[in-house]
Order: structure tokens, then sequence, then C-alpha cells
């Protein structure tokens, strides 16, 4: 493979995208003990307003962004209010929070098909500079650069956030037992509502880079990354925000090499799991284990 620099400089571009998604699953996961199966939904949201703003309203991308990735915290505020936090008191907390994250997705995913209608969107040209410089025997676009750093900037930031600050120690208390936090006088409401805002803008992020990095946008786009990311936050280890970064990227690479080698861009998924699935029999709890984020 003569262009091997090239595939590895495009599976860390692509997979930054998944590991960015998948940390807005994997706080959730570690500190309700709950899949958001709305997130999906969200990053389909926030692509859509992104696009609105720089096309409607003309903003540049950088303020369009910023007001995309508030655009999907403030989705993640009106998501837990209306579909987690009446039901978290519940015996059956898991498994009813599912259903009705699956529910507030649907709904969101409709309010885009309604409102942008059944079509395929695209960035006019020139929302972003095309330009590009070749390191170390591959060409690396300013657009591909721009993507990995923003997206790890801010899986490092939400890990700082976690391990240095009031609010992540709060988190971190409401994880391991609600209740517990509640005596000793922290919010429970609030944390999970801050959890809900931070995982949802991470989604929205990842939503408005990946739609920048294709040029394509749809009504249904989040489908085809949903399944991915909750691979990712599985083979990472469950709960751990290093770990989906470390699964995102693993999950990019082998994307992207296997069609390097094969030539089949149509295997590129049955590869990867079956890739990602021989990792689980090796690691059962993913490679970062289980508890990730509650020991952080």
């Amino acid at each position: 493979m003569t262009d091997l620099p090239q595939q590895l400089v495009n599976g860390v571009f692509l997979g930054s995208v998944y590991a960015l998604f998948a940390v807005g699953y994997t706080l959730i996961f570690g500190v309700l003990d709950i899949l958001n199966l709305a997130h999906h939904a969200v990053f389909t949201g926030a692509a859509f307003v992104c696009l609105t703003l720089v096309v409607r309203l003309g903003l540049p991308m950088p303020a369009a962004f910023l007001g995309a990735v508030l655009f999907a915290g403030l989705l993640g505020l009106l998501l837990d209010r209306v579909a987690v936090r009446p039901l978290r008191r519940r015996p059956d907390t898991n498994f009813s929070v599912l259903i009705s994250t699956i529910g507030m997705g649907i709904v969101f995913e409709s309010v885009v098909l309604g409102v942008y209608g059944a079509q395929l969107y695209r960035f006019p040209p020139g929302t972003f500079p095309d330009a590009s410089r070749t390191i170390a025997g591959a060409q690396v676009s300013l657009l591909q650069a721009t993507i990995v750093v923003v997206a790890l900037a801010m899986m490092a930031g939400l890990t700082f956030a976690l391990r240095a600050t009031r609010w992540g120690l709060a988190v971190r208390a409401v994880a391991q037992s609600p209740r517990a936090a509640g005596v000793l006088g922290i919010d429970v409401d609030r944390v999970v509502a801050g959890s809900f805002f931070i995982a949802s803008a991470l989604g929205g992020a990842a939503g408005v880079l990946s739609a920048l990095a294709f040029n394509v946008l749809t009504p249904d786009m989040g489908r085809s990354i949903e399944l991915k990311g909750l691979a990712v936050i599985v083979v990472g280890g469950m709960g751990s925000v290093p770990g989906a970064l470390l699964g995102g990227l693993i999950l990019g690479l082998i994307e992207v090499l296997s069609v390097a080698v094969t030539g089949q861009s149509q295997l590129r998924d049955a590869i990867a799991f079956a890739l990602l699935f021989l990792i689980l029999l090796v690691r059962p709890r993913g490679l970062l284990g289980a508890r990730g984020l509650r020991e952080a």
C-alpha cells in the first residue's frame, strides 16, 4: 500500500469525528447508566442549524459553528427536561428512558424533515478555505486539520473538566450514587442537565464537522453514525472518555484501511464491525475497561 501515510491521515480524520460523537454517548452513560438514543438526531439538527446560519444569515463559519453547538446543547437540556427527568426515579429507569429518548429522536428528526424537506443539502462553495499541504508524503487539507484539532481540543477540555473542576467532581459523585450526592448537597438535577448540555453540544459539534467534511446534509444523516458511535463506546469501554477517543480512531483507521486494501467500499462496515467484534472477544469490557468515567 504505497499511499499508507495518506490513508493514516484519512483514518485519523474520520476517527476523530466518530470519537467526538461517541463522547456524548459515553458521558451520559457514565453519569446515568443509560444510552441517549436521541443523540444522532441532535447531530443532525446542529448540522442543519449551522447550514442555515451560513446560508440564510451569512454568518462566518466560526460563528455559525458556535451557534450550532449552543443550539445542540439547548436541545440536550430540552431532552433531559422532557424525556429523562420525569422518568429518572422510576424503578425501570433504564428501559423507560431508552424508549423516551428514541421517541424524542424521532420527534427531532421529524422537525428537521418538516422544515427542510427530504432533500440533500450542501454548504455553498467557499464556506471553508480550500487549502492543503503535503506532510510526510500525505496531503492534509486545512479542513481535515481543523476538524482533528477541534475534535481533540473539545475532548481534552471535557477530560480536564471531569478531572480538575468542581463540576467534574459533582459529576463523578452523581455517577457513583445520585442519592448520596444529593445528601451531600449536590444538585443532582443540575448536574444531569449540565451533562446533557455538554454531551449534546459535543454531538452537535460532530454533526457540523461531519457535514463540513463530506458536504452532504440529509434529514437522516445521523442514522449512519448512530451505530458506529455505539460500537465505539463499547469497544473503547463503556463510560470511558479516553476509551471513546481510542475506539473512534480505531474504527476510522479500520474503515479507511479496509477500503484501501480491498478496493471495495461496500465491505468497509462489514470488515470494521467484524474486527471490532474480535476485539471484544479478547477484551469483553472494552479496551479501557467499563468504569473509565466513574474512576476519572
